[in-house]
């Protein structure tokens, strides 16, 4: 039965036909936008939640089945004010390792001097964005994998239509320092109920992190609407994604000197 299974059990092979059906959604979404070809590096912005944690999961096993490689490694950015429990280092760490994925915590301050005491969700990411860039461009890393799924899209969505009168949303594929660097969003076709089934069924070494805004945000406020619209239209998430144009993310493809 499900509940009987591990994370181990994917890795091995042994899954049943849903999570199968999720692996080759992800790869899907990346086909479609050529997001990891043959010879990248990619760079997971690992959070320790569901999210990321699925990602690694889904893009480690597809590169099983693939006649193609690339290179994965993690980052998980550990703020100092709020520190993961020391046992998920460990935790994470035999995760990650069983995935063959390259694993690094680095150990920063969530409130920098530089804040001047101010602190907002933006600046939050702001401040993520910037030691993962740093990090990638140290690696010579040019793909950031980050976990947001279609629900975290539909959101976004809503948000910027209803409280900034802009018709757009995060990018399946998004281009930094004139295309020397992108953000892709492998998940950004699956749905959040997926990955949740996926790692509660899976006991995945889920760690969250602390976010003093965690329950209060805007996004968290929009959940319950985006599932009130669903119970009319169980799609209402996919037409969301559909309403927009994304097919300027389409990446160039890659040639690499062996």
């Amino acid at each position: 039965m499900d509940n009987e299974l591990t994370w181990r059990d994917i890795i091995s092979g042994e899954m049943p036909p849903w999570v199968m059906r999720f692996i080759k959604g992800v790869g899907k979404a990346i086909n479609r936008y050529r997001m990891i070809q043959g010879g990248d590096d990619v760079l997971i912005a690992a959070s320790g939640g569901k999210d990321s944690l699925a990602l690694a999961l889904a893009l480690s096993v597809r590169r099983k089945w693939l006649p193609v490689d690339y290179t994965l490694r993690a980052l998980l950015i550990n703020w100092i004010e709020h520190p993961i429990p020391e046992e998920y280092r460990d935790k994470l760490a035999e995760y990650f390792d069983a995935l063959g994925i390259y694993f690094t915590i680095k150990d920063e301050k969530q409130f920098p001097s530089s804040f001047d005491g101010d602190f907002n969700c933006y600046l939050c990411a702001r401040n993520r964005r910037r030691i993962l860039f740093t990090y990638a461009e140290e690696t010579d890393t040019k793909l950031i994998a980050v976990g947001h799924h279609l629900d975290d899209l539909a959101e976004t969505t809503m948000m910027n239509l209803c409280f900034r009168a802009s018709f757009s949303t995060m990018l399946p594929v998004q281009e930094f320092f004139s295309g020397s660097m992108h953000v892709i969003r492998p998940m950004i076709e699956t749905r959040e109920s997926t990955i949740r089934r996926l790692a509660d069924t899976f006991s995945l070494p889920v760690v969250k992190p602390v976010c003093p805004y965690d329950q209060t945000n805007v996004r968290a406020r929009l959940k319950p609407i985006i599932q009130e619209l669903s119970h009319i239209d169980k799609l209402t998430r996919e037409h969301i994604y559909n309403a927009h144009d994304f097919s300027k993310c389409l990446m160039e493809e890659r040639r690499y000197d062996i």
